[in-house]
């Protein structure tokens, strides 16, 4: 059997350390999100399957009602889906995300992430100020443990307090 056999299942995520791969995406608003744009920042990307459904709102809620803590730690919070800007809008209205819904028509940068697939494989990374991968899983990690691979366990125990 053959790759191309294979290539319905979904892909390992990019591996700690390696280079996240660059993009520029359109928000909800309409703005041009680009990640290089965010060098000194740690970035969280939220590849999610769709807007308003159980486990997409429990998820991107789960990291809305982080984010007294998120803000303070020098992190930015994307979630991302092929999904238009009007629903991502609409999404993020109802559940008053502080955060932007990123437009990725044809899944093209989820395909960059190895997330894509006949629906976004749920993955969550978080890019450091350099560039790299430091925290890549699939499902739904909790915000504290996506966070604790930007700012480490012992500080962000600290500043949760």
């Amino acid at each position: 059997m053959g790759p191309e056999m294979l290539s319905w299942l979904p892909r390992d995520p990019l591996a700690v350390g390696s280079k996240a791969p660059g993009f520029t995406l359109p928000s909800e608003s309409g703005r041009k999100v680009k990640l290089s744009a965010f060098r000194s920042k740690n970035v969280v990307l939220v590849f999610y399957p769709g807007d308003d459904t159980l486990i997409c709102r429990r998820q991107l809620c789960e990291f809305r009602d982080a984010w007294p803590e998120i803000h303070g730690l020098n992190v930015v919070v994307f979630g991302v889906n092929p999904g238009s800007a009007e629903s991502h809008r609409e999404f993020s209205e109802r559940h008053e995300f502080p955060f932007p819904l990123l437009v990725d028509a044809g899944q093209q940068v989820a395909a960059l992430y190895n997330s894509d697939g006949g629906m976004v494989n749920r993955t969550v990374y978080l890019i450091g100020p350099d560039g790299l991968v430091r925290y890549a899983r699939r499902g739904m990690p909790q915000p504290r443990e996506v966070l604790a691979a930007a700012v480490g366990k012992k500080r962000l125990a600290t500043s949760l307090k």
